[in-house]
C-alpha cells in the first residue's frame, strides 16, 4: 500500500488540530458552565468554527463530551503512574484523586453528568462504558502497584467510588472557604483509608 501523500497527511493533521480546538473549546466552557447550560453553538463560538463544522467531528454534543473526557482520563492516567513510580503510599494517591476532581471542573462535571444522566444516545453511551471500564481497570493497576498487591479490583472501585462521592458531597459545602472545603475532602478521603476501605472490603 502506498504511503499518503503529502496532502493527504496535511488534511489530516488539520482535522486532528480542529477537533482538538474544539474539544479545548468545550472544556474551557465545562470549567464555566454546567453542561445543560452548554449547547454545539456555545461550543462553536467559544472555538471559532461554524456550528455545523462541529458535527462533521462529533455527531452529538455527548459524543464531544466523552471525547473530551477520554483525553482528561489520559492526563489522569499519567499522573498516577508518575506518582506510582516514585513510590507514593496509596494515602498520597487518594490525596491526588480528589484534589484532581476538585481542581478540574470540566472532568468532574463530566464524570457526574454521565454516571447520572441516563438518556445519552447509544454510540455515546457504548463510548463512555467503556471509557468507565478502562479507567477502573487503570485505577485498580495503580492502586495494585501501590499497594504491592493483587487482585484488589472490587476494592479499588469501592475506593475511587467512595472518593468520588466525597468530593460530590463536599466540594460546594456551604459557609466554608474553597481551603476549609480541601482539608476536609482530604481528611475524609485519609478517613477512607485508614478504616481499611482497601483492605477489608
Amino acid at each position: 500500500m502506498p504511503d499518503k501523500s503529502t496532502f493527504e497527511q496535511l488534511r489530516e493533521d488539520e482535522r486532528e488540530v480542529r477537533k482538538q480546538l474544539i474539544i479545548k473549546a468545550a472544556m474551557e466552557l465545562f470549567e464555566e458552565k454546567s453542561f445543560h447550560e452548554i449547547g454545539m453553538r456555545d461550543i462553536a463560538l467559544q472555538a471559532g468554527v461554524s456550528a455545523a463544522s462541529i458535527y462533521r467531528y462529533f455527531p452529538s454534543r455527548d459524543d464531544l463530551f466523552v471525547e473530551s473526557l477520554i483525553q482528561d482520563i489520559n492526563l489522569i492516567e499519567k499522573l498516577l503512574n508518575r506518582m506510582v513510580e516514585r513510590g507514593s503510599s496509596i494515602e498520597e494517591l487518594a490525596i491526588a484523586v480528589v484534589d484532581y476532581l476538585i481542581d478540574n471542573e470540566a472532568t468532574f462535571q463530566m464524570m457526574v453528568h454521565f454516571m447520572i444522566r441516563g438518556e445519552l444516545n447509544p454510540q455515546a453511551l457504548k463510548k463512555f462504558n467503556s471509557v468507565q471500564r478502562y479507567f477502573l481497570n487503570m485505577f485498580d493497576s495503580v492502586v495494585q502497584k501501590a499497594q504491592g498487591v493483587e487482585k484488589m479490583h472490587l476494592n479499588s472501585q469501592a475506593f475511587f467510588a467512595s472518593l468520588a462521592g466525597v468530593v460530590l458531597t463536599f466540594r460546594n459545602y456551604p459557609g466554608r472557604t474553597a481551603e476549609e472545603k480541601r482539608k476536609a475532602i482530604h481528611k475524609l478521603a485519609l478517613m477512607i483509608m485508614r478504616q481499611g476501605a482497601l483492605e477489608d472490603l
